[in-house]
C-alpha cells in the first residue's frame, strides 16, 4: 500500500495544449503583420477633413428620406431585391439537389477516386464570391436580370449540392439498400430512398440559403445589377444622406424578415409536431413552402425574365470569345508578382477583418445573449438594444461600410479591412451569443451566490467556457471573410479584387483566369489552415 502511495503520480503530456499555444502565439504575429501591412504603424491612417463629412452623415440617420415619390422607388427597389434572392435561392436548391446525389458519399460507393474528383469539381464554383459571378456574367449577358439569378444561384447551388450531400449521406440507409437489392441504379435509389428521410434538414437547410440570398441580392446591386443595393450605391455616391439612411432602414427591416422567418421555419422542422404519437403535417410549414414558391413565380413574372437570353446568339458568341481568349492563363512575371501581392493584401484584410470582429464578438456576446427570466429591465433593454445594432451591422453590405469609413481613414487596405470587420462583428456576435445563451448556468449562479458581482460572474463563469466556441465560429467566419475581401476588392480597397477589376475592365481574359486561379488556391488554402486550427482547438 505504501509502495503504491509513494509512486510518483503520471502527469499527461500537454500537448494539445502546447499545440493552441503555438496557434495563439502565431495568430498574434499574423494579426501584428497584417496591421503593418496596412499602414497602420508607419505613417498618418486619418483624414484630417473627414469627420465633418461624416459628422454630416451620421446626423442624417435621424431624418431619413420619408417624401412619396423616393418611396415609391425604395418600394420598388426592395421588390427587385425580393425577387433576385427568391429566384437565386431557388436555383441553388435545384442545384443542390441536383449536385448531391453526384456528390454524395453513397452514390460512388467504394469509388473514392470519382467522389473525389466530384468534390473537387464544387471547389470553383464555391471559390468564388457571387459578385465575382456577377461581374464575369454582365460579360456574358449584359444587363440582365438573368445576371442577378445566375451570380447567387451558381455559387450557392454549389455550397447547397456540398451540404445536401451531408445531410444525405447521414440518413439511415435501410430503403437504399432495399431499391439497390431490387435492381435500382444507384442515382434512382439515392432520388428515392435517401432524399424523403433527409427532408427535413433539406428544407430547413433551403431557408437558411434564402436568409443569405437577401444580403448577396444587396451585395449585386451595389455592383450594378440593380435593386436595393444600386438605388444605396445611387444615394452615396450623389451624397443624399437621408436618402442613403432610408434604404439602410429598408434593408435592415428586409434582412429582419427573412432573418425571423427563417428562424421561425427552422424551429418548427427541429421540433415536429405529433398527435397521439405519430406525426402530423404543419399547416404553417405547408404554407410557408406555397408561399415561397409562390413568391418564386411572382419573381420571375416581376424581373420578366426570358429563358431565350440564356441560348441566344449573342451569348453564345461571347462565350465562345472568353473562354478562347482566357484559356490558357497568362503567366506572365510581372502580372504573376502582382498576385503574389494582391494575395498578401487579401490575407491582411481578412486577418484584420476577423481580429476586429473577433474582440468585438467577445466584449458583446455577454450583453447580446438572452438574459434569464427576472433580469432587470436595463439588462433586457440593453441587450435588445446590442441585438438590434448587431443587425444593423450584418445587414449593410462591406462595400458601404468602406465608404463610411473613407471619410475618417485615408484609402489603402485599411478601410477594407475594418467594414470587412464591422460586418462580421455583426454575423460573429450573433453566433457568439447563442453560444453563450447554450451554456450550462450553474457555474455563473454559483459566483453569484458567493457574492461575485454580474461582470465577475462573467468573467470567471461564462468567458473561458464559450471562449473555444468563439474561436471556432470566428475561424470559420475568416474562410468565409476571405472572400468577403473580394467584393471590397472589386470597389477599389485593393487586394485580388482590385487586380480582377482592373483586368476584367481591360478585357484581358487571360489574366482574369489567371487571377481566378490564384483566388481558388488561395480559398482552398486558409479553409485548409482553419480546418486545422479549429482541430487545435477541439
Amino acid at each position: 500500500m505504501t509502495a503504491v502511495l509513494d509512486r510518483p503520480a503520471v502527469v499527461p503530456p500537454l500537448r494539445r495544449a502546447r499545440a493552441r499555444w503555438g496557434w495563439g502565439l502565431g495568430a498574434a504575429a499574423v494579426v501584428v503583420w497584417s496591421l503593418a501591412g496596412a499602414g497602420l504603424f508607419s505613417g498618418p491612417v486619418v483624414n484630417a477633413a473627414g469627420p465633418a463629412q461624416f459628422g454630416r452623415f451620421a446626423s442624417a440617420a435621424l431624418s431619413p428620406a420619408r417624401d412619396g415619390e423616393f418611396l415609391r422607388v425604395l418600394a420598388s427597389s426592395v421588390g427587385v431585391t425580393v425577387a433576385y434572392a427568391a429566384l437565386g435561392a431557388a436555383l441553388a436548391v435545384a442545384l443542390g439537389a441536383l449536385g448531391a446525389v453526384a456528390v454524395a458519399r453513397t452514390t460512388w460507393g467504394r469509388r473514392r477516386a470519382g467522389w473525389t474528383l466530384a468534390r473537387g469539381a464544387l471547389a470553383v464554383p464555391r471559390g468564388l464570391h457571387e459578385a465575382v459571378w456577377g461581374l464575369l456574367l454582365v460579360n456574358l449577358l449584359g444587363l440582365d436580370p438573368w445576371v442577378g439569378v445566375l451570380a447567387i444561384g451558381i455559387p450557392y447551388g454549389a455550397v447547397t449540392a456540398k451540404v445536401f450531400a451531408d445531410l444525405l449521406d447521414e440518413v439511415p440507409r435501410g430503403a437504399y439498400s432495399a431499391l439497390l437489392a431490387s435492381g435500382a441504379g444507384r442515382v434512382p435509389a439515392a432520388l428515392y430512398g435517401l432524399l424523403p428521410p433527409a427532408s427535413g434538414g433539406l428544407l430547413s437547410y433551403s431557408f437558411y440559403r434564402l436568409e443569405c440570398a437577401v444580403r448577396s441580392a444587396v451585395v449585386l446591386g451595389l455592383i450594378g445589377a440593380g435593386g436595393l443595393g444600386y438605388q444605396l450605391s445611387l444615394s452615396f455616391s450623389s451624397l443624399r444622406w437621408p436618402q442613403v439612411w432610408s434604404c439602410v432602414y429598408a434593408l435592415a427591416l428586409l434582412c429582419l424578415v427573412a432573418e425571423v422567418a427563417g428562424r421561425a421555419v427552422r424551429r418548427r422542422l427541429a421540433s415536429p409536431r405529433s398527435s397521439g404519437g405519430r406525426l402530423r403535417r404543419d399547416r404553417v410549414l405547408s404554407a410557408a413552402v406555397a408561399v415561397t414558391l409562390a413568391g418564386v413565380v411572382w419573381s420571375a413574372w416581376y424581373l420578366a425574365l426570358s429563358p431565350a437570353t440564356l441560348v441566344s446568339d449573342r451569348t453564345g458568341e461571347q462565350l465562345r470569345y472568353v473562354l478562347s481568349n482566357a484559356w490558357p492563363p497568362d503567366t506572365d512575371g510581372p502580372l504573376l508578382r502582382a498576385v503574389a501581392g494582391a494575395a498578401v493584401d487579401t490575407v491582411q484584410m481578412s486577418v484584420i477583418a476577423i481580429a476586429v470582429a473577433t474582440v468585438g464578438a467577445v466584449l458583446l456576446a455577454g450583453v447580446a445573449a438572452h438574459p434569464p427570466r427576472g433580469a432587470p429591465a436595463a439588462r433586457r433593454l440593453g441587450g435588445t438594444a446590442v441585438r438590434l445594432a448587431l443587425l444593423l451591422l450584418r445587414a449593410v453590405p462591406p462595400p458601404v461600410w468602406a465608404l463610411v469609413l473613407l471619410f475618417v481613414l485615408r484609402p489603402g487596405i485599411l478601410p477594407g479591412a475594418l467594414a470587412l470587420g464591422i460586418y462580421t462583428l455583426g454575423v460573429l456576435g450573433r453566433l457568439a451569443a447563442e453560444a453563450t445563451e447554450e451554456l450550462d448556468p450553474r457555474p455563473r449562479a454559483a459566483l453569484t451566490a458567493l457574492g461575485a458581482g454580474p461582470v465577475g460572474g462573467w468573467l470567471y463563469g461564462v468567458l473561458p467556457r464559450a471562449t473555444g466556441p468563439v474561436l471556432a465560429f470566428a475561424l470559420y467566419r475568416w474562410e468565409v471573410a476571405i472572400r468577403d475581401t473580394v467584393l471590397v476588392g472589386l470597389l477599389g480597397a485593393g487586394g485580388l479584387g482590385a487586380l480582377l477589376a482592373t483586368q476584367v475592365a481591360r478585357f484581358d481574359w487571360g489574366a482574369v483566369t489567371t487571377v481566378l486561379a490564384a483566388l481558388v488556391v488561395l480559398t482552398a488554402a486558409v479553409d485548409l489552415v482553419s480546418a486545422r486550427a479549429r482541430a487545435a482547438l477541439r
